[in-house]
């Protein structure tokens, strides 16, 4: 039975092995007592950082988590200075393992609190004597070893030298230099260590194996069983987003306290006080691991043979020399400098190209482009419409890992209508730092774009270039940027239609995602829908100018037209089946939404459509034809014609007129307490359980009913021809209600067609030959 791992200050554990010290350096430097890990401290910070999680408002995203099982060693990359604690509290929420993180010899002192707080999680002074073997000895016992290979914050994000080459600026240097090269030395020298413990074993060694294991304080039997497992090395990356400047309540507090504090010091306080104090996605992505033994040469494996038979210690693996020792010592030393240089590159590379792209990111690189290309100025419609491109393109590209702000269409589906929150907040923080103004409905780039900043204030001073930088290494994005900005990429009005095509497919498989974890999963479990929940678009051949957008009705989903939409393309007509927001994916999803999300719903199948044909008819169903009625009326609206069936007025359930007071009900207990209220959900016994929810969400009704009333209240600005189509004993709606529609649309020439029917939904099946009258209705426009 394995002893309890060195260096974890639990009772009965024993202590680690004394240090070799040879020159001491001049900082101070921890006795073996205080370097013990404190397991209590270990469950206190978790504590501590899930409250702040909580209080905080940076939302903190962990990808690929299964690496932290694989790995040994971990890199992450450095902009923020509380990013030094953070992999271990993620490490330890996860995996429940103890991490080595290495921090600069400043930090410790002897009687101070803080050195103390570090010592006791696990962070070790980077001038520690005997660093690496105490390190490689760490890891064999299980911990998690943490490095910073930048050596310090890279808050100018450039990664690149001017030759494409990875390099970071050095501070004391005043100039760029490699990354430090430690992580991969201690990666080479560990699996050096393991391949003699093997040979030991393989050999029936045991004294020598007793040596090796005394070395890391583990009995031969764990030491063994620990190197059967490979040298992993994770690369990881963090990224912030979005980036903001301005004061917040650290540096005002700061500045109470401290009059005229250093621009270094204020600059940090705003940048990362943002972080911290505002919304603030913290993306952590561990990349695609390192395996170690794949960079041994052939060649070498002799070498490392003959040399892993005279190591008796964890010391001796790392006391590897080309200047001494026997011939085969010499050389392996020669070709493990190579190695480490190799190992390095391939590992910067990896955590570099895992980056969660964002939108900023795009938008950022995209405008220095601009500026290359001599582009000064550019209108604001054109400008969001390049960015659009730059996301379609580079959701296509492998091997590119994309931020929430790529990949949900919520975030950035509007920017070739020139709209974009996540645009726009960039905008403005450009802006203030005087890089770019407004010139009409245009922007105008500043010569500041382009200008030199110190290392210490380019996050005050040019955030853009902050943002293009951290990309840079992701050569494919930047050749798609190039293209789109010397246009080469295509974006004519079907293009671009097609594009949002896509992000209507992509928001529903994003809404599905979202609404399928674990609290959802028993109520999805009882729906009984089994046609697919997906938007789709049926090109016409080109014969009919008029396109149409088919609206399906409540609770169901784009399926529930589909065979009408096929009827009406095969007649020549181009036709998109709008998926309504919170619909065909589950009830949860549709109890977050309201009708204005329907009906921007609608506003984008419209948009889609203007690229397709020359006009534009809209074909609703049940509450479909409510929102398609209501989007008739808007100022701009310019449709051919609506056809609207079975509108929802007057309901023939009594308990409707109760959907206000329940869910007024369920939104007191909701915001009061943790439960989601008195009556969520109710079962619906529908005409088509394979297409509509089996289980709906109150709130979904109240919104059904405000949109009815604002339906009412807009049908006088109606100007397109309407067909209004209405089932004479339907059981869901009053049938005579659609009198009270026919009224309201005074503007507008309207036909109704009264369909003998005893089903709501007359549509499916063609009841009464409804699809006959919609047809012509359609082919008249």
């Amino acid at each position: 039975m394995s002893r309890a791992p060195p260096a974890t200050r639990q009772h009965g554990a024993p202590a680690i092995a004394p240090l070799t010290v040879p020159d001491a350096p001049p900082a101070w430097v921890p006795g073996r007592e205080q370097l013990a890990i404190s397991a209590t401290s270990y469950r206190w910070t978790a504590r501590v950082f899930a409250m702040l999680e909580r209080v905080l408002k940076v939302s903190f995203k962990l990808h690929a988590a299964e690496h932290l099982h694989d790995g040994e060693i971990f890199l992450f990359n450095h902009f923020a200075r509380f990013e030094t604690f953070i992999p271990q509290y993620f490490i330890y929420r996860q995996c429940g393992a103890f991490s080595r993180s290495i921090a600069s010899s400043e930090f410790f002192r002897p009687d101070d609190a803080f050195s103390e707080f570090l010592l006791s999680v696990g962070a070790v002074p980077n001038r520690l004597p005997d660093l690496l073997p105490f390190l490689a000895a760490e890891a064999l016992n299980g911990r998690r070893v943490i490095v910073f290979p930048e050596g310090g914050m890279v808050k100018d994000r450039r990664v690149l030298d001017d030759r494409g080459r990875y390099a970071v600026y050095s501070r004391t240097a005043r100039t760029r230099r490699k990354h430090h090269s430690g992580a991969a030395v201690l990666a080479l020298g560990l699996d050096l260590f393991k391949h003699a413990v093997m040979d030991a074993r393989r050999r029936g060694e045991d004294a020598r194996l007793r040596l090796l294991a005394a070395s890391v304080e583990m009995t031969p039997q764990a030491l063994v069983q620990a190197c059967r497992r490979p040298t992993v090395v994770v690369p990881s990356n963090i990224t912030f987003y979005p980036i903001r400047v301005g004061e917040n309540l650290l540096s005002k507090g700061a500045e109470l306290i401290n009059r005229g504090l250093s621009r270094r010091l204020s600059e940090e306080l705003l940048i990362e006080g943002n972080i911290l104090l505002e919304h603030t996605d913290m993306d952590i992505r561990l990349g695609t691991p390192v395996r170690v033994s794949r960079y041994w040469r052939w060649w070498q494996r002799p070498l490392r043979a003959r040399v892993a038979r005279r190591i008796t210690s964890i010391h001796d693996a790392f006391d590897i020399d080309p200047r001494r020792g026997p011939p085969s010592s010499r050389a392996l030393a020669h070709g493990m400098r190579r190695d480490t240089a190799r190992v390095r590159d391939d590992y910067m590379h990896r955590m570099y190209t895992t980056v969660s792209v964002n939108l900023s990111h795009l938008a950022s690189a995209l405008i220095l482009a601009l500026l290359d290309h001599g582009q000064s100025r550019i209108a604001r419609r054109r400008l969001f419409l390049l960015v659009y491109l730059c996301v379609k393109t580079v959701q296509r590209l492998p091997e590119v890992y994309l931020h929430r702000s790529l990949r949900d269409p919520a975030a950035y589906a509007m920017l070739p209508d020139a709209q974009c929150a996540g645009l726009d907040q960039l905008i403005a923080t450009a802006t203030r730092m005087v890089l770019m103004s407004e010139d009409g409905d245009a922007y105008r780039f500043a010569p500041k774009l382009r200008e030199q900043h110190h290392f210490d204030v380019i996050r005050l001073e040019n955030l853009v270039e902050v943002y293009a930088n951290e990309i840079m290494p992701l050569h494919r994005v930047g050749a798609a940027i190039e293209r789109i900005v010397s246009g080469k990429q295509r974006h004519d009005p079907r293009t671009i239609a097609l594009h949002r095509v896509d992000d209507e497919v992509l928001a529903w498989r994003f809404d599905r995602d979202a609404f399928s974890r674990d609290r959802h999963l028993e109520l999805n479990a009882l729906e009984t829908a089994t046609r697919s929940g997906e938007p789709y678009l049926l090109e016409g051949d080109g014969s009919r100018r008029v396109g149409v957008v088919l609206v399906h009705g409540f609770l169901a989903s784009p399926a529930e037209l589909r065979a009408l939409g096929e009827r009406l393309n095969a007649r020549g007509h181009a036709v998109y089946g709008v998926r309504l927001k919170g619909h065909g994916t589950s009830p949860w999803d549709l109890r977050e939404r309201s009708y204005e999300a329907w009906l921007d719903s609608v506003q984008r199948g419209i948009a889609i459509m203007r690229g397709l044909a020359e006009r534009v008819a809209l074909v609703g169903f049940s509450t479909g034809g409510s929102l398609s009625l209501y989007a008739a009326g808007a100022a701009n609206a310019d449709l051919a014609g609506v056809c609207a069936v079975s509108v929802p007025v007057r309901f023939r359930n009594p308990r409707m007129r109760f959907v206000p007071l329940v869910h007024g009900a369920n939104r007191l207990v909701r915001s009061m307490s943790a439960f989601d209220g008195v009556k969520v959900f109710s079962l619906n016994e529908s005409e088509n359980p394979h297409i509509n929810y089996r289980n709906m969400p109150l709130r979904g009704l109240y919104e059904m009913r405000r949109l009815v009333d604002a339906m009412l209240a807009r049908l006088d600005q109606v100007r397109c021809p309407v067909c209004l189509l209405q089932g004479t004993r339907d059981p869901v709606v009053v049938p005579d209600s659609i009198d009270t529609v026919r009224e309201g649309l005074r503007n507008a020439a309207v036909s109704l067609h009264l369909i003998e029917s005893e089903r709501h939904g007359i549509v499916q099946g063609d009841v009464g030959r409804t699809c006959d009258v919609i047809e012509v209705f359609v082919a008249g426009l």
